[in-house]
């Protein structure tokens, strides 16, 4: 297997508005909405972009893994003993789904691939 790159990271934030000025003005990353919830950036380095979550931020980084067959790595992290804690849904550009390692961290791994026929 080819090895599976971090491709994306997400954080949540209360409040998106907020969190965009901060970061645009301290390090002048850009910034699209995708809607009230969810807002992406680029020019970081690594693209990511911020959730809208009103609960408490505690280690609120999402790594967020690219491959082009969820169906095959989601069930290669099953038979691993991982844990999927949301399975694939799909958002604006592809799907996704998120899962634990054995130590507790959620990851989340997507792809562009199987969306134009609903797979």
């Amino acid at each position: 297997m080819k090895p599976v790159p971090i491709n994306y990271i997400e954080f949540k934030a209360a409040n998106l508005e907020q969190v965009k000025s901060f970061y645009s003005r301290l390090f002048g990353w850009k910034f699209t909405d995708y809607g009230p919830e969810y807002t992406a950036f680029t020019d970081s380095g690594l693209e990511g972009g911020f959730s809208k979550s009103d609960e408490a931020v505690t280690n609120g980084a999402l790594v967020v893994l690219y491959h082009p067959d969820l169906g095959a790595l989601e069930s290669k992290i099953r038979k691993a003993g991982g844990k999927i804690t949301r399975g694939i849904f799909s958002f604006p550009g592809g799907r996704r789904f998120h899962f634990l390692d054995p130590a507790g961290n959620e990851l989340a791994v997507w792809s562009d691939q199987g969306i134009e026929n609903g797979d």
